[in-house]
C-alpha cells in the first residue's frame, strides 16, 4: 500500500472520512495525478508539479495550496495561520467540504503550472 494511502486510512473518524472525500474529489478532477508521501503527509502531484497536500492536525483537516495570490475567487475560504507561501482550505466535517471551491482551486493550481518549490530561492553556499 502507498504510504500516503496508509496515512489516510489510519486516521480516526471523522478525519478519515474527510480525507477520503477530499481524495475522491482530487482524483475526479485530476485522474492522472500521483498521490505521493512527502514530509510525512500526502501530496498530489500533476505532471511532476505539486498541486496540494493533506494534513490532519488537531481537530481538522487542511488541504494546502500554493499560488493563493493568483486565485480570483474564494479568498474568504482560505486559512493562512502564520504561513508565508501556503494557504489551506480547512475542514472539520465532511459536510463542510464545498466541492465547487475545492474543484476551482485545484483547476487553478493546474493552470498556473509553476512549481512552488522553485519560487522560494535560497542563497547558494559557496
Amino acid at each position: 500500500m502507498n504510504p500516503a494511502e496508509a496515512y489516510i486510512l489510519k486516521q480516526q473518524y471523522p478525519y478519515k472520512s474527510i480525507l477520503l472525500q477530499l481524495q475522491s474529489i482530487v482524483e475526479a478532477v485530476l485522474p492522472q495525478a500521483d498521490l505521493l508521501y512527502k514530509w510525512r503527509i500526502p501530496f498530489y502531484y500533476n505532471n511532476g508539479l505539486p498541486i496540494c497536500f493533506f494534513n490532519q492536525s488537531k481537530d481538522y483537516v487542511d488541504v494546502g495550496f500554493w499560488h493563493y495570490e493568483s486565485m480570483e475567487k474564494y479568498h474568504d475560504h482560505f486559512i493562512a495561520t502564520g504561513r508565508k507561501h501556503v494557504r489551506s482550505l480547512r475542514y472539520k466535517t465532511v459536510t463542510a467540504i464545498n466541492d465547487a471551491v475545492l474543484v476551482y482551486v485545484i483547476q487553478q493550481q493546474v493552470e498556473i503550472n509553476i512549481n512552488p518549490f522553485t519560487l522560494v530561492s535560497r542563497p547558494k553556499k559557496c
